[in-house]
């Protein structure tokens, strides 16, 4: 099995990211991870890009409790706050029935 190499922040955001799906972690996949560093002059975080596959069965219904309220969900990352996290891209459906899903976010460290 291949890894994906994340940072800390990154890694906790897909456990919290997961989370939310209410399903067996073997049951959304990991496609690619993307991160890289960002500050503001007082505060040091990261940019996180993360492409989630789930397929089917009950791909729509996994793919809505990954997304439903997003935005105004509360993520548990240790040492991170999740500034923002949104669904990049409408959710892509492919030919095996499954979903692909972009997400962005910025935590910042604590």
């Amino acid at each position: 099995m291949m890894k994906i190499p994340m940072s800390v922040a990154a890694a906790g955001l897909l456990r919290s990211l997961l989370a939310r799906g209410g399903v067996k972690r073997d049951r959304i996949l990991l496609i690619e991870s993307r991160s890289t560093d960002w500050q503001s002059l007082t505060l040091v975080g990261e940019r996180h890009q993360i492409f989630l596959r789930v397929p089917d069965p009950d791909a729509n219904d996994i793919a809505a409790s990954l997304t439903c309220g997003l935005q105004d969900a509360e993520f548990s990352v240790p040492g991170q706050i999740v500034a923002d996290i949104v669904l990049a891209r409408r959710p892509q459906r492919e030919n095996d029935g499954s979903i692909i899903l972009e997400f962005e976010a910025l935590t910042i460290v604590e």
